[in-house]
């Protein structure tokens, strides 16, 4: 059973970097300044994955405001609206508007993504929004229906997933909460499929991976299963483990074994204890570890904490390691 642990989404900023980038809206220091500081946290967040043997790395995604802005800036069709709740927490996303169906513009995106993974040699990940959820929490006033945004959004995504394989990333990572928070039925469950067909497609080898968090899979398991992607993340703080059985036994497995809703950090003990009886049950091919969800909800002291717990959580559920 091959284990790995990595970040899944975007990582918190330090208080420097927030003070910063402060300054720069106030008018008290200047844009250079603030990338370069940006530049050197990523670099720190990359020696942190480095050191705790997490892969593929990331770098944090510390330049983005949230996760639809990177697209909503770059893509034509979209203004960035107005300040919005992400889900049931106390952080915000300007939502994207969408005057006219969207047009990628080759290049632009991959510019935003973080420069000191790219550099490092070593298995690089990448973000992008899941195409259900990108589609479900923006103003859409383009005209089209909700089932044929998802599918173009796919397409979408899947030329920009291909992009960043041809620059050498290793794995395209997209975060889907609606599909758990408010799961599809129908023709709109037939359009997510479609849209994942054409970025698997997209991704030709390189592995990609769907993340749900902010409410209980269950109901959303039977349509993960079906999704042409190499692994599926779970959230276990909403999400009982035994009702993993219902995903298919040939699919890679993400668990989501953080909590980015508190601060406590978790005893590595029980999460390997957790790991180890979903593996005798279900058997996947490869166990993914990493938060449930974005841990930029948290302190940036308090995210790094919780992922040293989750590197000794993989060493004692290492071959040999002592249980």
């Amino acid at each position: 059973m091959q284990i790995e642990t990595s970040l899944t989404g975007p990582f918190p900023r330090p208080e420097a970097l927030v003070a910063a980038t402060r300054d720069l809206d106030r008018g008290r220091t200047g844009a250079a300044e603030v990338d370069a500081l940006r530049r050197r946290t990523e670099e720190e967040i990359l020696a942190l994955e480095r050191r705790l043997g997490f892969s593929p790395v990331t770098g944090g995604f510390l330049g983005w405001p949230d996760l639809f802005r990177p697209l909503a800036e770059t893509w034509r069709g979209f203004t960035v609206g107005p300040l919005t709740r992400w889900f049931e927490t106390n952080t915000f996303f300007r939502q994207p508007v969408l005057h006219h169906p969207p047009e990628r513009v080759p290049g632009a995106f991959a510019a935003l993504l973080p420069a000191a993974p790219r550099g490092s040699g070593l298995p690089t990940k990448a973000l992008l929004p899941g195409p259900y959820t990108f589609a479900g929490l923006l103003d859409n006033r383009s005209g089209e229906t909700r089932e044929a945004l998802v599918h173009r959004l796919g397409r979408l995504l899947a030329e920009e997933t291909a992009e960043l394989v041809a620059a050498g990333y290793a794995e395209v990572e997209f975060p889907e909460p609606l599909l758990v928070v408010r799961p599809p039925e129908g023709p709109r469950a037939e359009s997510v499929l479609a849209a994942y067909r054409a970025i698997a497609e997209g991704a030709g080898a390189a592995r990609t991976s769907v993340w749900t968090y902010f409410a209980d899979a269950t109901p959303s398991l039977k349509l993960l299963g079906r999704l042409p992607v190499t692994s599926v993340g779970i959230d276990l703080s909403e999400t009982e483990p035994e009702s993993l059985r219902a995903l298919p036994e040939r699919r890679a497995l993400g668990l989501g074994v953080l909590d980015p809703r508190t601060s406590l950090a978790e005893d590595p003990r029980e999460v390997a204890r957790i790991v180890r009886e979903l593996e005798s049950k279900l058997s996947p091919p490869r166990i993914v570890l990493g938060p449930g969800g974005p841990l930029d909800l948290l302190p940036y002291g308090t995210a790094v904490g919780k992922l040293e717990s989750l590197a000794a959580a993989r060493q004692l559920l290492a071959p040999g390691a002592v249980a």
